[in-house]
């Protein structure tokens, strides 16, 4: 028996892998899909982000950006937030999750290719397939499997409009060295330097329209990628997923499958390794179920600025202002970019 089952090989799941083996556990991360992949991801990570890769001895390579800058799609108002101490990293998907997965190689974490089908919970070990843990950890994303079998999915209130991502990279020289957030009607576009030659822009927004139907709402940034090549498109949501709790007897939920508010705050990344770090730190003091509190501790302030930050996207009178209500208030705005930049 294994001590460590991590169900999902995505970041969030290698990095708890990363963070079990170094405490000594044997683990097993399973995957169906080869090492690296692409998904719909911002791609930004913010230093808080950036020091938690250090810390698990994870070297990226990635373009440095110091700071958020919100801007109208149409309009003169700006608001500019530096980070106070670190920098964030734009990093491309793949180039994360292969660094990942080198370093659970090089520490002997074992990979198996398959999916997690017929779970089996006891009060002594899980069992999936062939596989006996002692324990499991459910890294398999936004729409976890997994919890769903646990009956530990809840649907999303109706009365909140579901909002979906889509992520394209153009072949252009960044032009800022902060994070640049376009703030449209209806929808947001993020543009992140992911290298001195290239550029991510996602897309977040409630309409499901395709990518360029969507970019077109935003001519200023539409001007700048104006005859540059550009890559795929990839889709993600609805973003908005809720978990009733983050633990269910040996199995612990991490990452995105353990419920997720929003992309609009950056910090996918940074929640997913914060989780992970929380995760191991419990299982190896021998106190699973004090994960819970601890996840609620490690997502408060993301939850509460991103709760606060829909509400005020979705309001009739703040929604098409919050460009100029944050370069209102600039100690403000500045607070809320560094509250994430921890």
């Amino acid at each position: 028996m294994i001590d460590l089952l991590v169900i999902g090989g995505g970041p969030a799941g290698l990095a708890t892998a990363i963070h079990a083996a170094r405490a000594g556990l044997s683990t097993t991360v399973l995957e169906p899909r080869p090492t690296p992949v692409d998904k719909a991801c911002g791609e930004g990570l913010m230093p808080g982000a950036v020091l938690a890769l250090a810390r698990l001895g994870v070297t990226v390579e990635g373009h440095p950006f110091h700071g958020i800058r919100y801007l109208e799609a149409e309009g003169p108002h700006t608001a500019e937030a530096r980070f106070r101490t670190g920098h964030g990293l734009g990093v491309r998907r793949t180039v994360l999750h292969a660094a990942l997965a080198d370093r659970a190689d090089r520490l002997g974490v074992r990979r198996a290719t398959g999916r997690a089908e017929n779970l089996q919970v006891t009060e002594q070990a899980v069992t999936v397939g062939d596989l006996t843990a002692g324990h499991v950890v459910a890294a398999d994303g936004l729409h976890s499997p997994v919890r769903r079998a646990l009956g530990l999915h809840r649907p999303a209130d109706p009365r909140r409009p579901a909002r979906y991502g889509q992520r394209r990279h153009f072949a252009v020289r960044p032009w800022s060295d902060l994070v640049e957030v376009y703030w449209s009607r209806h929808a947001e576009a993020y543009v992140t330097p992911v290298s001195d030659r290239a550029v991510g822009v996602a897309i977040l927004g409630s309409q499901r329209l395709p990518f360029d139907h969507q970019l077109a709402a935003f001519p200023a940034l539409l001007k700048r990628l104006a005859g540059a090549e550009a890559g795929p498109v990839r889709g993600a949501g609805p973003l908005r997923q809720h978990a009733a709790a983050r633990v269910h007897g040996r199995v612990l939920l991490v990452g995105d499958a353990a419920g997720y508010l929003d992309a609009l705050t950056g910090e996918g990344i940074a929640i997913a390794l914060a989780s992970a770090e929380a995760a191991v730190r419990c299982l190896t003091t021998d106190r699973p179920a004090g994960y819970e509190r601890a996840w609620h501790r490690a997502t408060r302030p993301y939850r509460l600025l991103t709760t606060a930050l829909l509400a005020a996207r979705h309001h009739p009178l703040t929604g098409p202002r919050i460009v100029q209500l944050s370069a209102a208030a600039p100690p403000l705005f500045r607070a809320a970019v560094n509250s994430l930049a921890r």
